[in-house]
């Protein structure tokens, strides 16, 4: 029987042993140790680890069997592997949540099939080097579930299809629903923390990273640990701020649109705008996409509120409130924004010119000049004019200036080129500002 040793430091941590092959000394002896290091293998005297699954941040996960079952049942252990360059604070927060993952999959695995179930919980502690020294190792033993993960099968199986998507999208809210119930939130949503097991059924893994919230206003505003998935964490997440449901439905959200696009998340959020540009690069129903930019909102206060919420919205036919008069409008990359606010100042500043020269008064001139700029700004807002329009329109208008000198007056030609390129820049200084202000008190309220 092979068996796989679990201390980290192991030089060979395979062993093979013939007389494990038969299930009455499996059963009855009491200990088997490393060939290569000493380190007990039989963990907790039960557990029996038989191949290393992977590594993490903070520990390792092994396929082990427990020989005190009839059919020598699979199972998982983990190991509390923090890196040695952690300080005393980052090493005692790591070990926190690690028990922490412990005492929630002891609450909620036994009470929902689609959360891995405890089995154990415990230290061991093994003699090392120098003599005299012991060290001291924390393992947790969590149910099997034999499958692939979502990243596994997205790359196994390309992009999800949008009835694949809408179907992850649902079992994964179920799942919340009931973890937010008991006032855990996940903090971790990603494609490799989705598992398929071999019937199809999805499971919700890795509470490693969870937070534990209460009702009482003192403590649920208590700040959340820098523990993410870069990519998949909200704004409030990522600053260490306070965590919500919708922390946890905006990062199933990130989730859902990568498997369809195919495209990684940090490809698909514009950080100009602070805000997901993914609609291109998937064709599915307006009324679902409207549901998950909704998810996708950069301000926790604006995306749903619950798992059950996003539930109902998909039960709906009505798309959500937030957004959806502009579901069928492409929203404006940055460089979009800019390009238009030069065209707007650049127009504004030629008919300003035109309009002095007609009527030989500033004032009414300005004021006409920027009522025809804001329904050029709406026309842009429309998409009536677009792409290349914003070259022709002002390069039409500038040509007939050009040709007919009444309409420039006493203003020579490089100085109305200079006014309208001035207006034109003082239009991006403006945008530039008040899309600062709005991505700054959009990550603040």
């Amino acid at each position: 029987m092979e068996v796989y040793c679990t201390r980290p430091q192991c030089p060979r941590p395979q062993n093979n042993f013939q007389d494990l092959d038969d299930n009455t000394t499996l059963r009855h002896i009491s200990q088997k140790y490393c060939t290569s290091c000493g380190m007990p293998l039989f963990l907790a005297g039960r557990y029996i680890p038989t191949k290393l699954l992977g590594k993490g941040g903070f520990g390792a996960a092994f396929l082990a069997r427990d020989r005190y079952t009839p059919g020598m049942k699979k199972c998982v252990v983990k190991q509390f592997q923090p890196a040695v360059t952690l300080s005393p604070d980052q090493l005692q927060l790591a070990q926190n949540l690690f028990e922490r993952e412990a005492t929630v999959l002891e609450e909620i695995g036994a009470q929902h099939d689609q959360i891995p179930e405890l089995f154990a919980y415990f230290p061991v502690s093994v003699e090392s080097s120098p003599p005299g020294h012991k060290d001291q190792f924390f393992y947790l033993v969590q149910e099997y579930i034999d499958g692939q993960n979502l990243e596994e099968e997205f790359a196994q199986n390309g992009n999800f299809s949008e009835s694949e998507a809408v179907e992850v999208l649902r079992e994964v809210l179920k799942v919340l629903e009931f973890v937010h119930f008991k006032n855990i939130i996940h903090r971790d949503i990603k494609p490799s923390n989705i598992m398929r097991d071999r019937t199809g059924k999805l499971y919700l893994l890795d509470f490693g990273a969870v937070k534990q919230v209460t009702n009482s206003p003192s403590l649920s505003s208590t700040p959340s640990t820098g523990i993410y998935s870069l990519g998949f964490a909200p704004p409030e997440q990522m600053a260490g701020g306070q965590v919500f449901p919708s922390t946890d439905l905006y990062a199933l959200g990130v989730t859902i649109i990568t498997l369809m696009s195919g495209k990684p998340a940090n490809e698909l959020f514009d950080s100009g705008d602070n805000e997901f540009k993914w609609r291109s690069h998937v064709k599915i129903k307006p009324r679902l996409a409207d549901i998950l930019d909704k998810m996708l909102l950069s301000a926790a206060n604006q995306r749903f509120q619950s798992a059950a919420e996003v539930l109902r919205a998909l039960d709906n036919s009505a798309t959500p409130t937030a957004q959806s008069s502009q579901s069928k409008i492409q929203p404006f990359s940055t460089v979009e924004m800019l390009t238009g606010a030069a065209f707007c100042g650049f127009q504004g500043g030629l008919i300003a010119i035109v309009l002095f020269s007609l009527l030989k008064s500033a004032v009414p001139a300005v004021v006409i000049a920027s009522l025809i700029t804001v329904v050029l700004v709406i026309l842009q807002r429309q998409r009536i004019v677009d792409g290349s329009d914003l070259l022709i329109i002002p390069g039409i208008t500038f040509g007939i200036i050009l040709f007919i000198p009444l309409l420039h007056g006493s203003i020579t030609i490089p100085t109305v080129i200079l006014v309208a390129v001035a207006a034109a820049l003082v239009a991006i200084a403006i945008t530039s500002l008040f899309r600062l202000i709005y991505n700054l008190l959009s990550q603040i309220l």
